[in-house]
C-alpha cells in the first residue's frame, strides 16, 4: 500500500511506514518463526503462544470427534 499511493507530506509518508512496521511486528504471523508475530518471539511470549494454539486445537478436535459421535447416535436411532 505504501508504494502505490503518493504522499504529499513527510508526516503522511511517516504515519504510514508507522502503521505497517506495528502490522509487521504486532499481527503479521511469519512462517519462519513458527507462524508467530516478531513481537511474540521478542517479548518471549512464543511458548505461551504455541500451548495455547495447541490447547485450541486439542479442544476442537474433541469437540468435533464429539459432535460426529452425536451425529452417529441420532441416525441409528432414527
Amino acid at each position: 500500500q505504501i508504494l502505490l499511493d503518493n504522499y504529499y507530506f513527510t508526516s503522511e509518508l511517516e504515519e504510514q511506514l508507522r502503521k505497517f512496521v506495528s502490522y509487521y511486528n504486532h499481527e503479521r504471523y511469519h512462517e519462519s518463526l513458527n507462524n508467530l508475530t516478531p513481537a511474540d518471539v521478542f517479548y518471549g511470549r512464543a511458548e505461551e503462544v504455541l500451548e495455547e494454539r495447541d490447547l485450541i486445537k486439542k479442544n476442537t478436535m474433541a469437540l468435533r470427534k464429539q459432535m460426529h459421535y452425536d451425529k452417529q447416535q441420532v441416525n441409528l436411532n432414527q
